[in-house]
């Protein structure tokens, strides 16, 4: 029959055990969390370096330890003041090593020892011991065996209420005979702190040992049985639907029995420390106070506890009075600007004066910017620098879509779930009340049964009212006039009138075919470059190739479709590259289509030569600006006016007015009355899908129209933006450098525009100027004779080509 690990045990334990004499310097094996009591056989698991020395050299003689309880277990290298001098000896009876480099030993402690002298301290510890000898028992007279009998039931008893008694337990206790042996067994079992058994180790009469360990048995035991109470009354106490709170009631109940603060004190406690550390005003501090002294009278696992604590969490997390440090060193910011972004003059100048403004007053109020443009321009982009220019916390909203009032000023404290709204959850995310607050696409707001979020901004973007704005869940007020707002649209005219007047608006036009060039070489291509794992010297892209992907692969105003571009040429070196090919890579004219496909857009005009009844408008749209042809046909009929082209009820206003025009100019054309009588006249503005609208088409449709009558074709490198009235007279539009950028695109080399317009030709960049030629014109006779081939003037024409600035 095979002999059993205890066996082997038993064995090895008579076979190495008191027999051996215990020399009187052996290796120092510090141990932390346990005292090690006489007999006591357990496994030490080793990691500390000094540690596993005085194993090995333990085991490599005689297989001896001194084991000695520091005083503190989380000092990691124990001196010598920090190890208790009274231990026991062990023996080494199985060591084995583990694949982390520590070692688990099993040790059996044989001797009561003092530590007389540190022989060794630097590798290892070695030390001098002396054997402490117990008090011997002459006689067990009936009080010790009463004593003996009393700490044997209590272990019982405890080892009942544990759950851990078996028969095993009561026959050791019961062969017994020696008080201080029962004393350690049933020591080294009990849960007593370091000091408290130490204690016990140092006693040296056996009998007094074993008092004090009756005294503290019965403390664990009374602890025990009450610890069991608990145990009961909880479970009594709880109903099914309460099962998940029983450790929570359980621990409560322990600090009822013990006359300690519960759970629930802890926790009011602690939110009167947060209360004072958030530093609120005086109103919100009061409201705080009110609120807790609320949660202290209700039940913790109560729905509205739940409520109030939600509330009190919000109150102290609150940046009341914390705010960013703010550079005001304007030259640095100027520079930090500059380095982000090219171009954006009239930005960055109005960044820099309130800069200058702060510096000089620092209570201002911050401002509230809305940049205008088109899409991929930088808008969001330049919102991040101004706060690290700024040297402010940044934080994005995006407002598009967003048809619900409480995500604006948050939802009642009544409603389940409920939280404040997007500005104050940003506000506690950044944990400042002075950041740079991007809302983005503020012309995307919706509204309906809901309420109308634009109208929920009304406060929050006033200067004179955001100083107190009043959150729906919070219902106390907050100061926002720190906070630096920007906004970003592609248009104004869906914004509401009194949120406009607000905000002071910055329109960022786009970009010119030179600025998309400076941009894409200090910008675009290193940051593509360093997206796709790229090194610079792996591949350039040479300056024709780059102006040809900006003129025939992208047409727009701003640099997404740009990046875009340069992403694809990047990915496919780097495709190439980890296929093994040799770098560098040069991309140029001639090799771009390998790389891009064919061409998207043709780099000049979509009209290849001048057509009768087809004039060039300009057209200022969410993506910028962009060419709109206008046709006009002469069909048989009884003098009717057809318009399509999904055209709204403005341009359709101003295809009357032409049509008015002309009828009314017959004679000065050369054309008789009945021109009209037998003609439908039809005007057509192609794209047809998609909507249209705005009056600065007007002289577009009364050329496209003059030039059908009188069968002169209309210059095709020409277009014209103005509204016209029954008088012919042009008056001034928007957009105009977006309608500029929009002509140039498309090839177009000369504008019409009215004379009024005249005065944002400053705003105009030079070379776009070098490339266009501007005519301002007053009357549809200049438009006409500009415009049409052959037409002559009525008076001195008005060629005026646009001053350079």
């Amino acid at each position: 029959m095979a002999r059993s690990d205890k066996d082997d045990l038993i064995s090895l334990i008579e076979e190495n055990g008191a027999s051996a004499e215990i020399p009187t310097s052996l290796p120092l094996l510090p141990v932390r969390d346990i005292v090690i009591f006489c007999d006591m056989v357990l496994p030490l698991f080793v990691g500390r370096e000094k540690s596993i020395r005085a194993v090995e050299e333990g085991l490599a003689k005689d297989g001896f330890l001194m084991l000695a309880t520091q005083k503190d277990p989380a000092i990691e290298n124990p001196g010598t003041d920090d190890i208790y001098t009274i231990g026991t000896v062990g023996r080494i009876l199985r060591m084995l090593k583990l694949p982390d480099g520590s070692v688990k030993a099993l040790v059996q402690a044989s001797a009561k020892a003092r530590i007389t002298n540190y022989l060794r301290k630097r590798s290892s510890y070695r030390v001098k011991i002396e054997l402490v000898e117990e008090k011997p028992v002459e006689e067990i007279s009936l009080e010790i065996e009463a004593l003996m009998r009393t700490v044997g039931e209590n272990s019982e008893k405890i080892m009942s209420l544990r759950g851990e008694m078996s028969g095993d337990i009561s026959t050791i206790l019961e062969s017994i005979e020696e008080p201080g042996k029962l004393a350690d067994l049933v020591a080294s079992n009990l849960k007593l702190k370091i000091q408290e058994s130490q204690t016990l180790l140092e006693l040296i009469d056996p009998v007094e040992r074993l008092k004090k360990v009756n005294d503290l048995l019965s403390r664990e035991l009374e602890l025990s049985t009450v610890q069991a109470k608990i145990e009961s009354d909880v479970k009594d106490e709880i109903s099914k639907s309460q099962r998940d709170y029983f450790l929570r009631e359980q621990v409560r109940a322990i600090y009822k029995e013990l006359g300690e603060h519960d759970e629930k004190a802890l926790e009011i406690e602690d939110y009167r420390k947060k209360i004072k550390r958030a530093k609120m005003p005086k109103d919100v501090d009061q409201e705080a106070i009110k609120q807790l002294k609320r949660l202290e009278q209700m039940h913790p696992d109560s729905s509205e506890a739940t409520v109030s604590r939600t509330y009190l969490d919000w109150l102290v997390s609150m940046p009341w009075r914390k705010a960013s440090k703010e550079s005001f060193d304007i030259q640095k910011a100027k520079t930090i600007l500059d380095t982000d972004h090219y171009g954006l003059k009239k930005v960055k100048d109005r960044i820099l004066e309130y800069l200058g403004v702060r510096k000089l007053n620092p209570k201002m109020k911050g401002p509230i910017l809305c940049f205008v443009g088109p899409p991929g321009v930088g808008k969001t982009s330049l919102g991040q620098s101004i706060a690290r220019a700024m040297k402010r916390k940044f934080i994005r909203i995006s407002l598009g879509g967003i048809r619900d009032e409480a995500e604006i000023r948050g939802h009642r404290r009544t409603y389940i779930g409920a939280m404040p709204g997007r500005i104050l959850q940003g506000l506690k995310q950044c944990g400042s009340n002075n950041p740079v607050f991007m809302m983005d696409e503020i012309d995307k707001l919706g509204a309906d049964f809901r309420g109308d979020p634009s109208s929920a901004l009304l406060e929050a973007l006033d200067p004179e009212q955001n100083s107190a704005f009043s959150d729906h869940f919070l219902n106390l007020p907050f100061d926002l006039s720190k906070v630096v707002f920007i906004l970003t649209a592609n248009l104004t005219d869906t914004i509401p009138s009194a949120l406009l007047d607000r905000m002071e608006i910055i329109t960022l036009s786009g970009y010119t075919e030179e600025e998309k060039m400076v941009i894409a070489q200090n910008y675009l291509i290193p940051r593509q470059i360093k997206e796709n794992g790229l090194k610079l010297r792996s591949v350039s892209i040479s300056s024709g190739a780059l102006q040809q992907i900006i003129s025939e692969y992208t047409s727009e105003a701003g640099l997404r479709n740009l990046e875009r571009e340069i992403g694809a040429i990047c990915r496919k070196v780097a495709r190439k590259i980890a296929e093994g090919e040799k770098e560098p890579f040069g991309i140029t004219k001639n090799s771009l289509p390998k790389y891009l496909g064919v061409p998207k857009y043709g780099p000049e005009m979509d009209q290849e030569e001048s057509q009768v009844g087809l004039a060039t408008g300009l057209a200022w749209t969410h993506v910028g600006g962009e060419v709109l042809y206008v046709e006009a046909s002469l069909i048989g009929g009884k003098g009717d006016l057809i318009v399509t082209g999904q055209l709204g009820d403005v341009m359709q206003e101003s295809a009357r007015a032409a049509v008015s025009y002309a009828r009314a100019n017959l004679a000065s054309l050369g054309l008789g009355e009945k021109k009209f009588e037998n003609l439908d006249i039809h005007i057509h503005v192609p794209a047809g899908a998609i909507p249209k609208d705005g009056p600065s088409a007007g002289i577009a449709m009364a050329t496209a129209l003059i030039s059908a009558l009188t069968n002169k074709s209309v210059r095709n490198d020409v277009a014209m933006t103005g509204e016209i009235t029954l008088r012919g007279r042009v008056l001034p539009i928007g957009g105009l450098k977006e309608k500029a950028l929009g002509a140039m695109r498309a090839g177009i080399r000369t504008v019409i525009i009215p004379e009024k317009n005249r005065k944002d030709l400053a705003e105009i960049p030079r070379h776009l100027k070098r490339k266009i030629k501007f005519v301002p014109a007053k009357h549809m006779d200049e438009v006409l004779y500009q415009a049409i081939i052959g037409m002559k003037s009525k008076g001195k024409p008005k060629r005026v080509k646009a001053k350079r600035n």
